[in-house]
This record gives structure tokens, sequence and C-alpha cells, in this order.
């Protein structure tokens, strides 16, 4: 049974109405990793709504956390930011309404496209709606029971004047350290900003303040009386955020704690763990250019969300895309083994549970990766693929597919792919500098390859045959054929590769170099 499946099946045994909540705080760029807890999220959603329950979703922008450092990417004047909330920042490129927007409207572009079905809530907006101010209320009124609950279950030295609130200084816009606990009386709290002096008092009922980030985030799951959520191991750690998250919603709130699903982090593995261009680590918003977005929510459902993910932005890329394609053709086909029922399971949720009345067209990968290295546009790929006989009986929906794939190989070789697997044919003939016996072989290729059918098995059995047979072996033929199409001693699989070219292109390349 698939994880996604036997935690909806314990959250169902909860409510008749289930609320799956996940999140962020856009303070900076947001790595690939991120992703995973969406993607946790919405094959929760997606089993509890398999199962018939009357599911909701919920994605929290955190956009009411402080900039607490000028991060590296970010001009110095942004030292006057440090403090404030990040909704009431000026975006820094000028684009977009505030810096949280600067950071979270891409990484809502990649949770859109990959099929997240959530509702969009900005947590400044609940502050200046008011509400937080029934849990701002509990949390300053027993304050001392809060106090207890974080020294107790995180096991650290009491905090005496902890504050649970912190207001937000209308003059400076930065929020103040530490408030005049004694002067609270609802709905004010008196404080002086340590920033710029000033001296007033913060309406709990508006967007004068906020709460600590461990009464916050029990706050949230009392406002919205939360089913279920996915959150970092580190949160999970004994003694950590959710621990004292459970007896703060119990206590202090009078909620209910949600169904923990704590998940591992996203490490980033082998070649392609930086974009060559910008130099940053890998984004969501290119992990989801880069990939067709079934495929990676595939490569995150298929994994047990309490083991770590390799993800690998270079060759595992296409490694990634031709599993995705394996378990599409077992789960029409059938066949899959025992361990492989659940990969086929999280193909069916990486599709949202709307599965194709019948098997799109394969396409593979990595043979897509050299036509399109080959093709100019979309138009120039069909052409290929139509001559080989690759795209025969296709629908709209497989030509749809095919175009999204492209694009999503054209970003990974623009900014991800290894120089391993990027090539370009020579236009004219390159300064090869052939031996005689290569261009023995070549003029001995020329009538083979002639009289064969133009396809990739009969192209590689005669140039293998003719390798054999003469002077430079097999492995020297290919090696001379690569040099003369790409200036390289190796490429993409040699049949496949020269079946993708127009035959009398081939021919007369090949005659060229003989002479």
């Amino acid at each position: 049974m698939h994880w996604a499946d036997v935690i909806a099946e314990e959250v169902a045994g909860r409510t008749d109405r289930p609320l799956i909540s996940t999140g962020i705080s856009p303070t900076g760029y947001i790595h690939v990793g991120s992703l995973r807890e969406a993607i946790t999220a919405e094959a929760v959603r997606s089993a509890l709504e398999s199962r018939g329950s009357d599911v909701k979703m919920i994605y929290l922008i955190d956009s009411f956390d402080p900039l607490r450092k000028r991060y590296p990417f970010l001009p110095e004047y942004f030292e006057e930011h440090i403090k404030k909330p990040i909704c009431r920042i000026p975006c820094h490129c000028g684009a977009h309404r505030t810096y949280a927007d600067h950071f979270i409207q891409p990484f809502l572009k990649a949770i859109d496209e990959i099929g997240v079905k959530c509702d969009i809530i900005w947590t400044h907006e609940l502050y200046e709606q008011g509400k937080f101010a029934e849990m701002i209320d509990a949390a300053l009124t027993k304050r001392d029971r809060v106090v207890e609950i974080l020294t107790e279950v995180s096991k650290r030295e009491k905090i005496e004047n902890y504050a649970p609130y912190t207001p937000l200084c209308p003059r400076c816009g930065k929020f103040v350290k530490q408030p005049d606990l004694d002067s609270y009386r609802f709905p004010y709290i008196g404080y002086r900003c340590d920033s710029c002096g000033h001296e007033g008092s913060a309406d709990i009922r508006k967007g004068d303040g906020k709460l600590a980030w461990r009464l916050e985030w029990p706050a949230k799951w009392k406002m919205f009386n939360v089913s279920a959520e996915p959150f970092g191991k580190d949160h999970a750690a004994a003694g950590g955020s959710y621990d004292t998250g459970k007896l703060i919603v119990e206590e202090i709130f009078n909620g209910v704690p949600p169904h923990p699903i704590p998940y591992e982090f996203v490490q980033l593995k082998g070649f392609g763990q930086m974009h060559k261009s910008t130099g940053s680590s890998v984004t969501g918003i290119d992990a989801i250019s880069m990939t067709p977005p079934e495929v990676l929510t595939y490569a995150f459902l298929r994994v047990n969300p309490e083991r770590h993910i390799d993800y690998d932005s270079g060759i595992g890329i296409l490694d990634m895309a031709d599993e995705y394609d394996r378990m599409e053709s077992l789960y029409f086909e059938g066949g899959a083994t025992e361990a492989e029922e659940n990969a086929v399971r999280a193909y069916a949720l990486s599709k949202h549970n709307r599965i194709p009345k019948k098997m799109p067209l394969h396409i593979p990968y990595r043979h897509l990766v050299n036509v399109v290295q080959m093709a100019d546009g979309l138009d120039g790929v069909l052409k290929i693929l139509e001559r080989n006989g690759d795209f025969e009986g296709a629908t709209a929906e497989d030509r749809e597919r095919l175009e999204q794939r492209v694009e999503c190989v054209r970003f990974w070789l623009n900014g991800f792919a290894p120089d391993i697997v990027k090539f370009s044919v020579s236009k004219t003939m390159p300064d090869a500098k052939l031996t005689d016996d290569e261009k023995a072989y070549m003029r001995t290729l020329v009538p083979l390859l002639s009289a064969s059918e133009w396809n990739a098995e009969s192209i590689h059995n005669v140039v293998s045959e003719a390798g054999k047979n003469s002077k430079i072996g097999t492995k020297g033929g290919f090696q001379a054929l690569y040099r003369i199409l790409i200036k390289r001693t190796s490429g993409p699989r040699l049949g496949h590769f020269l079946a993708t070219m127009e035959k009398d292109f081939v021919i007369g390349r090949i005659k060229e170099a003989s002479s």
C-alpha cells in the first residue's frame, strides 16, 4: 500500500471533511527541496479524494515573517530592511509588489504546474483581518504555561521574559524585540521600539504584530482545524516545534494537533547541482522547467517521506523520465512485480488520479534529447520523429505532451545538462583529418548505406559490419563517423542518431569525407 494511501486512511478515520495544510516562508530563493512538502501534501489530498473524502488543502505563505539578515544576493541598502516583515519590503528588482512576491510567485507557478490543488492564503492578511486575535490573547494571558511547555518539552533554559507576541513599530516598520508584557490589556500591549525608540501600543486585532513561530504554527492548526500537515524532519525532532505545538494547541488554544507527516530533505547530487549561467542552486521553478511536471512529482512520490531524496539535475533527469515512462507502461499494460506496485501507484498519484484513457505515445527521453539538438523548434522535432515513424498514431494529447517535453529538454540543455550529452551537427564538413584507412572505411560504407533501409537497427548493423571488415575496426569506424558529423569521437547511439538525419545528407557527408 502506497504511503499516501496509508496516511489518507488514517486521516479519513479522524474526520469526514479533512483539511491538509502546507506552506512556506519566501524569505529568499526557494530550493527544489521545498517542492517535496507541496507534493507530499498534494499526494495525501489526492489519495483522500480518491477515497471519496470531502477534502480541502490550503497553502499558507508566511509573508509576515521578518527579513532576518541581508543575504548575499541582496544589495547593501537592504540592511535597512532587516527586521521588517517581508510583505512590507519593496521588491529589489522592481517587477513585483513586494519582496515576498518576488520569491513566492515563481514557486507558486511551479506548484500550479505540478497540479497542486489548494487555496493560497497569505499570513499577513490573516493578521490584518484579526484572525489570530483569539490565539494571541490566549498566548499572552496564559504566557506562564506557554513558557513551561517550551521549557519542559524543548529541554531549554527557561526564558523568564519570553514574549509570545512581537509588536510591529509603525514608525520604522520593524518588529520590536521585547514588548511590555505587564501592560497587556485586551486588545492592546505596550512597547518601546529597540530600533528607533518609538513608544506605543499594538492592537492584536490588527496587523500590528505577530506571534512567535512556535505559537504561530499551532495557532494556524486551531484557526483552520488542520487534519494533517507535512513538515521537515527538523520540526519533528524530539522537543522540536511539532512537540511543543501539540501541547500549545491543546492547552493554550483548545484545539487538536494535526496528523504529522515528517519528511526527509532533498539532497542535490551528481553533475547538475547549480545552474551554469546563474551559479545559483536548483530552485523549484528550475526543476519544473527542466522536468515534465508529472515526472518530477513521481520522483518525489516513489519514495517514502521519511527517506531522503537524491536529486540529480544532470544525467539523473534522463533516468527519472525513463523510469516514469516505464511505470506508465506497467500501469496500462500490467506486469508490475510486487516491488513495483507502489511505484505504479505513485504514477497514478502523480496524475492526481486523472489518468488518460489510453497509454500516451512514448518517445524515449534520451532519444528526444538528441532530436531536440538536431531540430529547429517543435516542427523540426516532429519532422524527424515522423520521418522515423516514431510519432505514428499520435493524438492531440500526445502532441501537447511532446511540446511540453521539448521545452523541458531545451531548458535542461541550456542550464544543467552535462557536456557529454550536448552536441551539434556540423552543417559543413569539419576539418576531421581522416587517415587513409578511415577514408577507405567511408568508401565501403557509401554503397552499403545507400542500399540499406533507413532505420536505426539496419544502419547500426551496416556500420558495425563494415567496421569489423576494415582495418580500423568497429570502434574506429564509429569514432570516425562522429568526427565528420559532430566533431567529437563519441555521441548518441549511432544507429538512432544517423536515422534521425536525412539519408542523402548522411551519405553525402560520408562521400565527402572519403575523398
